[in-house]
């Protein structure tokens, strides 16, 4: 699905990208999260997991679902690469509360942002000790700009919905 990552960068494909922008506008107002997984640094997997919280400023994922998602990572020897959600009214920026509730060093922070809904952003960060840092994301080979557009702009998607590099 997508090449290795660096500590300065995140790459994506643009399906997931654009998968990533359907799944947060599937659920506006609300914000929706996922999880990506994959082996060395490819992405091979992505997690649609159900915001328990159902809310407009916070997200809280699903335990069934979220444990679902990591035995399944277990079984495959994925890693744990990124962690996403979706700021529906705000920019993609962690929150005090996001930084707060950043309890894994190792994965990556996705904000899908549909401040703009014809133009959403997704940016990506390292949250580590309370310490925010952007990386770079790359999309097919290309360092995205911060309202590129999905080539593919649907609109629909279903929540708790998981879609990888393998047909399931």
């Amino acid at each position: 699905m997508t090449t290795v990552q660096s500590r300065r960068e995140f790459h994506l494909d643009s399906d997931t990208y654009d998968d990533l922008v359907a799944h947060a506008r599937s659920d506006v107002p609300y914000e929706v999260c996922g999880l990506l997984a994959g082996r060395d640094g490819t992405l091979t997997a992505h997690y649609r997991i159900p915001n328990a919280a159902r809310s407009m400023t916070l997200y809280n994922m699903d335990p069934k679902a979220m444990l679902h998602a990591m035995n399944e990572m277990d079984d495959n020897d994925w890693d744990l690469l990124g962690i996403y959600h979706s700021h529906t009214h705000t920019e993609a920026y962690p929150s005090s509360t996001d930084i707060e509730l950043a309890f894994y060093a190792d994965a990556v922070y996705l904000i899908v942002s549909l401040q703009a809904p014809d133009a959403p952003q997704i940016r990506a960060f390292d949250i580590v000790d309370g310490q925010v840092s952007e990386r770079a994301l790359v999309v097919d080979g290309e360092r995205a700009s911060r309202s590129l557009i999905p080539r593919n702009a649907r609109r629909a998607g279903s929540a708790g919905e998981q879609t990888s590099g393998e047909s399931r």
